[in-house]
């Protein structure tokens, strides 16, 4: 009598994880010009998402809220009460 040993495998090949590995670009934001640095008018101050640091003297804001310089001078931080910030930009 004839004896066959079959054995069945898979018959797809197995898939890759295709849940995980997706992430978005960064997008390079936070504070570009340092307190006390020159800067040229239209330099960019901050890149920011909402008004976390807000315009002061010759700063203006951009549809994104990117802060930039109005004027040529130099940077300062200062702070608006306990709880905000903003960015000016004295001419010298």
């Amino acid at each position: 009598m004839l004896k066959l040993n079959i054995q069945l495998f898979a018959h797809k090949k197995g898939m890759g994880s295709t849940k995980n590995g997706r992430d978005s670009e960064s997008k390079r934001l936070g504070v570009k010009r340092a307190d006390g640095q020159f800067v040229l008018a239209g330099n960019i101050l901050v890149k920011q998402r909402g008004t976390k640091i807000h315009p002061g003297t010759n700063v203006g804001r951009g549809s994104d809220d990117t802060l930039f310089a109005l004027v040529d001078g130099k940077v300062k931080f200062e702070r608006m009460g306990a709880d905000r910030k903003k960015v000016s930009v004295y001419a010298e």
